[in-house]
């Protein structure tokens, strides 16, 4: 019998400077395909409103696309195909997360997944591209600067959804964000990508090539087999841990160190819980008579009503008919809250309202938005929380002015194309205003910024209420579009980290849940149930301080775009350069 021996040969050669592969069989074929849905499976397990441990998924949940791209670059695939697995991570991680927009119609579900995926791949191919004519370096740098840049501008413009904002992720752990009072939620944005990129960069991923010789036959040619290990560089890899801890450390002792600051006011909140689709609208198969509306919400209210309570907040279009602000006082329904509120001696109320201004026959005294009507002439409408100060106090009207798109804002060049596109409402270009109106109430210190439904996802927008004097936040909506899904639960949490940035407690009234009180460290105090009716009492305190954030605004995102316009210029000069030095060669 002849023995073998086997020796052993190894070598090396690092991820970015592998020449094209052989075309990839078997499993390496299917590799960045099981990458792109490991990518997207771990966004979608890090994202509210799985337990809060699970946020940390968040900080390598990136790390599979970071190698999927890799991957795809050492196989010599093209921009195109680089776009089609990216494109794939991205509509999967949206689907498995915002599905639930289909509850109000299939086509708006399909379009916020598909078309904001296909926005994401913006900044994805901006680093691709950077990266392959500035170098890994400079590639990596630029990534979260580029969606940053990306995030900023999909906060600021007509088609926005900034519910997929990154630093929204950790809304369900936000006691590793109490730094948002000076970052906003774009430093979690940040965070993430910093921890993502330099995990990644600390997994060296080595080839070792394995030549096995026998013994009895020298003479043969040796058998060779290609291995993959993962090797960890230190260097990096202690960077990744800083870059976890210190900034999970810093937030546990802002968090253990503040104490909430104010005076304090006894306020209300009620879940009059009437189903959109069934009961609400005078359309509906089951609809509820509005006076009958009314009279629940009073009910509601009363079983909670102390005399030392000195606000009163209703849900998002509580009072749904079309109120005309000309002739306000004059409704016949505004009359009965009147006498109500004469039956109760300081209290104030806000409720949600649908009102209607008139502009008169000719187009120069409309805003842009407004429509027209023989009968009417030019008009607007809106989506309105009014404030009642007391009994005989004159009603001030807040406009909602963060739209939501192809449901209350529709851009020019695309209302034929989405005008049958439902995301819960009535499609049509409201009516909209500039400033943050706050409701000043009889009691100084008691002055609420009143948020309408979607406006509560937007960081800078919920601090200009604090910085124009808010010393409380009131959130106003209607989540039962959205059924009972991760939606309405993540709508909630998301308005944690607004009370983080804006050290403001917050006052939640909806229609069909979740309503509640939330503290100036994010921390949930009170809350109702879903899909039943509710009216809650909390002590709130009316902090008059203002953050670093309330003061300077968002930073990070301005400071991203400018960074990003230059890198991009960078990018053309250099595209542009070694094209020409290519052709003169």
């Amino acid at each position: 019998m002849k023995l073998k021996t086997k020796t052993t040969v190894l070598t090396k050669s690092t991820p970015e400077t592998l020449a094209p592969a052989a075309p990839a069989t078997g499993l390496a074929y299917w590799l960045p395909s099981l990458l792109a849905l490991l990518g997207a499976a771990l966004l979608w397990l890090g994202w509210p409103v799985h337990p809060a441990p699970l946020a940390a998924l968040l900080l390598v949940a990136w790390v599979p696309y970071l190698r999927m791209e890799q991957l795809l670059v050492q196989r010599g695939a093209s921009g195109w195909k680089v776009f089609r697995y990216t494109y794939l991570l991205l509509v999967l991680w949206n689907a498995f997360t915002t599905w639930w927009v289909s509850f109000s119609t299939l086509g708006g579900g399909i379009a916020a997944v598909v078309l904001n995926a296909l926005l994401m791949c913006l900044p994805t191919m901006a680093f691709y591209h950077t990266k392959r004519l500035a170098g890994p370096r400079l590639g990596y740098i630029s990534l979260p600067i580029y969606w940053i840049a990306f995030e900023q501008l999909h906060l600021h413009w007509d088609l926005t959804w900034p519910w997929l904002t990154l630093g929204n992720g950790f809304a369900q752990a936000n006691q590793w964000v109490q730094w948002y009072e000076y970052t906003g939620f774009l430093g979690g944005s940040l965070w993430m990508w910093a921890a993502n990129i330099l995990v990644f960069l600390s997994i060296k991923n080595y080839k070792l090539k394995i030549k096995n010789y026998g013994a009895a036959d020298l003479v043969s040619q040796p058998t060779a087999s290609n291995r993959n290990f993962l090797i960890f560089n230190s260097s990096f890899l202690i960077a990744a841990g800083l870059a976890i801890l210190l900034p999970a450390a810093l937030s546990y002792w802002i968090g253990a160190t503040y104490q909430e600051k104010g005076k304090t006011a006894e306020v209300v909140v009620v879940q009059p819980n009437v189903d959109p689709f069934l009961e609400k609208f005078s359309s509906n198969p089951n609809f509820i008579p509005y006076d009958q509306q009314l009279s629940r919400l009073i009910t509601l209210t009363e079983q909670q009503l102390t005399p030392q309570t000195k606000l009163v907040l209703w849900p998002e279009t509580a009072l749904e008919e079309v109120y005309s602000e000309a002739t306000f006082e004059m409704n016949p329904k505004v009359m009965r809250l009147r006498q109500w509120l004469t039956a109760h001696p300081g209290v104030e109320l806000i409720t949600g309202i649908t009102s209607i201004r008139m502009y008169g026959p000719t187009k120069e005294t409309a805003t842009p938005t407004a429509r027209f009507r023989d009968d009417l002439g030019y008009y607007d409408i809106f989506n309105t929380a009014v404030h009642f100060p007391g009994t005989t106090g004159t009603a001030t009207f807040y406009h909602k002015s963060r739209l939501v798109p192809g449901v209350e804002k529709v851009p020019v060049v695309l209302t034929k194309l989405i005008a049958n596109i439902d995301l819960g409402g009535v499609v049509g270009s409201y009516g909209s205003q500039e400033e943050r109106t706050v409701f000043h109430t009889t009691d100084p210190s008691l002055r609420l910024g009143p948020s309408i439904c979607y406006e509560s996802v937007y960081g800078d927008f919920m601090a200009q209420y604090v910085k124009n004097g808010a010393t409380l936040l009131g959130i106003i909506t209607n989540d039962g579009w959205w059924s009972d899904s991760p939606g309405h639960l993540q709508h909630l949490q998301y308005a944690t980290l607004r009370s983080i940035e804006t050290r403001r407690d917050i006052a939640r009234s909806a229609n069909t849940g979740i309503s509640g009180f939330i503290n100036q460290k994010g921390e949930i105090t009170q809350q109702t149930n879903w899909w039943v009716q509710a009216a809650q009492r909390a002590t709130v305190h009316l902090n008059d301080e203002k953050t670093f954030y309330v003061q300077h605004g968002d930073l990070i995102g301005p400071t991203a775009q400018v960074l990003a316009v230059l890198l991009l210029g960078f990018v053309v000069v250099r595209a542009f350069t070694n094209r020409k030095t290519l052709l003169s060669s």
